[in-house]
């Protein structure tokens, strides 16, 4: 679930030295010319800044130290590449076919050594128990035999062996990775040990996409009947009023959004909105997406990209005495089994002046198009699936997301599920 803040354009017109800089290369056939370079803070994507390409090349210069994830995404041709920065120069080179990135070439050593070690854990997780099964059947005398035990031997072999002077930011995500998330850890880690390194770690753990991950388990591990006191511990241990334990506490209330858990999503959205201490970027961003998305709230504006199916600019041109706005994609499993029980009722709907409007959160044009041939309501899509802007502007983690509005574009409900968009509006 992709998240985005924009930093003060201060820092995109720095004048001073740079600390590093990231050189992105492509084929001369991409077309694209702008991309934009973001970091991470937990979970949220950050836009740092744009380039446009030289002769199919993008050089961004990066004025501090960061050690961390980054990406970029390429916003015509919707493309984007993950990768990391030990403060140190980034160079990529990327094969495209058609508009589309083919492959990723990492030319400096320390995406070469983390790509590396990504694609060994991978197989390790993922093909060691098939060869251990496989090698069940040959002898180990023969030659395919001897392969098999070659190939076990390497992928058995440990990843440790990461320099951390060298490669700090590697030898960081890989540990803990390792530590907090393998699907097989030596030993699982208990809740005391999760608070004490989430306590205790580095600025890298905000970087590094490990925090909502670690906090998930933190909650399994503490398990259904114990949230409340687990999470209670977790910030009572942060303190809610340092940068740290905001930027959790902020975690967590998105972590309640996205599994339906409205209980403790209010309980902490509201023990946030209490706070009287100085709140950080990270927090502030989700107390504004929320009170700008809850019930009696104005519903944020938003001029429709390609809509079917209307005439009318925007969300809130759409005359109705009731509006249903749906948020899906047609990947979503769940928006598979919901949607089709909106269609059954949708003529039920449209007699009581009540229009449905479907955003979807899709990648794929042909994908969103046979799929939206069966909705005769608005349907509309940027196609740029979670890098999509009204994912961001309403506060959108999961699929199908629904809100209904009355007349004056006023959010009245936020349904959890189809079952209760229907009950509300009394066409059940």
């Amino acid at each position: 679930m992709k998240k985005i803040f924009i930093v003060s354009s201060i820092l995109c017109a720095f004048t001073i030295q740079a600390q590093f800089s990231i050189n992105i290369q492509t084929e001369p056939g991409f077309t694209e010319q702008e991309a934009i370079l973001y970091t991470l803070n937990g979970s949220k994507d950050i836009i740092f800044t744009k380039e446009k390409a030289k002769n199919n090349i993008w050089n961004f210069k990066y004025p501090k130290n960061y050690s961390g994830m980054m990406k970029i995404y390429f916003p015509t041709t919707n493309n984007s590449v993950s990768f990391i920065s030990e403060n140190k120069n980034v160079s990529i080179k990327l094969d495209t076919k058609a508009d589309k990135i083919q492959n990723v070439i990492y030319q400096d050593e320390a995406n070469e050594v983390m790509s590396s070690i990504q694609e060994g854990s991978q197989k390790k997780e993922l093909i060691l128990p098939a060869l251990a099964q496989i090698k069940e059947y040959y002898k180990d005398n023969t030659e395919f035999g001897k392969a098999l035990i070659t190939e076990i031997g390497k992928l058995s072999g440990s990843a440790n062996g990461i320099d951390p002077v060298k490669h700090p930011f590697v030898y960081y995500y890989n540990t803990n990775y390792n530590k907090f998330l393998s699907n097989n850890p030596s030993k699982k880690a208990t809740q005391e040990e999760i608070v004490n390194f989430i306590d205790k770690s580095s600025d890298m753990l905000e970087s590094s996409s490990l925090l909502r991950p670690i906090l998930i388990s933190y909650l399994n591990v503490g398990g259904n009947t114990n949230v409340t006191s687990s999470v209670d511990t977790l910030i009572n241990k942060l303190n809610v009023e340092t940068p740290r334990g905001q930027t959790v506490l902020s975690e967590l209330i998105d972590i309640f959004d996205v599994y339906d858990m409205s209980e403790f999503k209010t309980k902490y959205l509201t023990l946030a909105k209490d706070l009287k201490c100085t709140i950080n970027d990270r927090l502030a961003s989700t107390l504004k997406s929320n009170a700008a998305t809850d019930i009696g709230a104005v519903f944020p504006a938003y001029k429709f990209n390609a809509a079917v199916n209307t005439n009318a600019k925007s969300i809130a041109d759409v005359k109705a005495d009731k509006k249903v706005i749906v948020f899906w994609s047609s990947t979503c499993s769940h928006c598979e089994n919901e949607l089709p029980q909106l269609l059954a009722k949708y003529n039920d709907l449209k007699a009581k002046n009540v229009q449905v409007i479907g955003m979807s959160l899709d990648l794929d044009k042909n994908s969103y198009t046979t799929k939206i041939a069966a909705f005769p309501w608005i349907n509309d899509s940027e196609l740029k699936g979670w890098n999509s802007s009204f994912a961001e502007l309403y506060n959108i983690h999961a699929t199908p997301t629904y809100f209904i509005l009355d007349a004056n574009n006023k959010i009245i409900n936020k349904p959890s599920h189809v079952g209760d968009v229907l009950e509300y509006l009394n066409v059940k």
